[in-house]
């Protein structure tokens, strides 16, 4: 019963680390309005966020081989709760950069220790609680719009402070749960972050390969997506209310793909889903109107959120005891610092001149080709399963 008050104190707190990353989407066009700056610079806000998320990652990982993982996990929370509460009191760009990416350093630490943690304490169906913990994870995404909004009506800060408040809470009584939980003995002989990287290196490159151009798109797309609605013809709320369906969808997708996860062969679903990712997203060039708009939305986001679980499933599945902790620090700051930049680079290309269509466009089509390409070293059998 402890290891299941753990798991429940685990996802509250997993749902502040992502609304962290996630509550900079909404709040672009309010920065560019009250800041006066760009399209680029805004997008840069974002991906300081994500390169944050990526910037502790490896450190944490030689930490796991050192340290307990729920010891890590704590740390995240308290991360989180100082740098949210000075990102709420920033008065300058430079001062909401540097609280962005202190917020992100939070996610970072925790998803390299609490990943490893729950494939540990749940090891015969590592798929479901992937899902059940991703969901947890997207409930926030789908509440960062509606938090934003409602923020909005007294000071848009509101949003950040409520993230300070709720992730102390649960940081204090994640410290309560774990104390009472016998924690899995697995990762003992886990001592080396680069031996565990080398022995592992096959499916590191092979999880990259299969996620990694798909995330770098995910990050461009959705962080920019209500600017994107507005560009549409779609009014600033009906474009956010999109932005929710995306994330809405992306609920019962964590569900679903955590257990197909683990019934189906991997590599075959990951390919899958990443060409439905780019199916879908040409189907939101080419929606026209608010329903077809809402009905391609709610595909895109269920499609891509199946990716995150699928991929957590893949690689924490074959990853040994004897490596998992330090191979997947290693897996995951590669992971984020890829996807990290997609919202810079989107933001760039879209102030230099390009439209959002031809910019999603192109993105489709380069995934469609990767998965061609993947496809036969597949079948080739050249990834490991």
């Amino acid at each position: 019963m402890s290891r299941h008050r753990l798991f429940g104190s685990l996802c509250g707190l997993v749902f502040f680390l992502n609304l962290a990353r996630i509550v900079f989407a909404p709040l672009l066009d309010v920065f560019i309005a009250e800041f006066g700056i760009g399209e680029a610079t805004a997008g840069l806000i974002v991906t300081l966020a994500w390169v944050g998320s990526a910037s502790l990652r490896l450190p944490a990982g030689w930490l796991l081989t050192r340290l307990p993982r729920h010891y890590l996990v704590i740390v995240s929370g308290a991360i989180l709760t100082g740098a949210a509460a000075a990102t709420a009191a920033a008065v300058t760009v430079r001062q909401l950069m540097i609280g962005a990416f202190l917020m992100g350093t939070a996610s970072g630490v925790y998803f390299v220790s609490a990943n490893p943690l729950l494939s540990e304490l749940y090891p015969e169906r590592v798929g479901r609680v992937m899902g059940i913990h991703g969901a947890a994870n997207q409930v926030a995404a789908v509440a960062a719009a509606p938090l934003v909004a409602v923020s909005l009506w007294v000071d848009w800060r509101l949003a950040l402070w409520t993230i300070a408040v709720g992730a102390a809470v649960v940081t204090v009584a994640t410290v309560v749960v774990s104390r009472q939980t016998e924690m899995p003995e697995a990762g003992g002989a886990d001592r080396s972050l680069v031996a565990g990287a080398r022995s592992e290196w096959r499916i590191i490159l092979a999880a990259l390969g299969l996620a990694g151009l798909a995330v770098f798109v995910w990050q461009g797309v959705f962080n920019f997506y209500e600017l994107y609605m507005q560009a549409r013809g779609l009014s600033p709320s009906a474009a956010s209310t999109m932005l929710t369906i995306v994330f809405a969808a992306g609920v019962p997708a964590f569900f679903v793909a955590g257990e197909l996860a683990d019934d189906l062969p991997s590599v075959p679903l990951l390919l899958g889903i990443v060409a439905s990712f780019a199916g879908c997203l040409l189907l939101v060039v080419a929606a026209d109107g608010f329903v077809a708009l809402a009905i391609s939305s709610a595909l895109v986001g269920f499609v891509i959120h199946a990716l995150f679980p699928a991929t957590d499933a893949y690689i924490l599945g074959a990853l040994p005891d004897s490596a998992r902790g330090s191979a997947y620090a290693v897996f995951s700051t590669v992971w984020m610092v890829s996807q990290s930049v997609g919202s810079s680079v989107v933001g760039t290309l879209i102030e230099y001149g390009l439209a959002y269509d031809t910019v999603f466009t192109a993105a489709a089509g380069v995934l469609l080709a990767t998965v061609v390409g993947l496809s036969f070293l597949e079948r080739a059998g050249r990834l490991p399963s």
